[in-house]
């Protein structure tokens, strides 16, 4: 898996569930979003270690925020400055184990 093809946003979210383009901000991103919700923190935070563990491994880190049961992720690759095939690993694995 390349960590510098970029295959952008378009053409990853046709094959994720509930995943979007980032909304246009200054600078313009490449990159996808989507908002998990779970039933409490706790919930909330086994996601965020499951994920943490896998993006390690990956060498792979998300941009996330969490309040309480609510986790929003933000993927793209920044040295590829854009999604790449390693976005669309990490996003798939998330859905996985929400």
């Amino acid at each position: 898996m390349s960590r510098t093809a970029k295959i952008g946003a378009a053409a990853a979210i046709p094959q994720l569930s509930g995943w979007s383009a980032a909304p246009d901000t200054a600078p313009q991103r490449d990159a996808i979003t989507k908002t998990f919700r779970f039933a409490d923190f706790n919930e909330a935070f086994g996601f965020m270690t499951r994920v943490a563990l896998m993006a390690d491994k990956l060498d792979h880190h998300p941009e996330w925020f969490n309040v309480y049961n609510r986790v929003e992720v933000l993927l793209t690759t920044h040295d590829a400055d854009g999604v790449t095939e390693l976005d669309l690993a990490l996003a798939t694995f998330m859905d996985a184990v929400a």
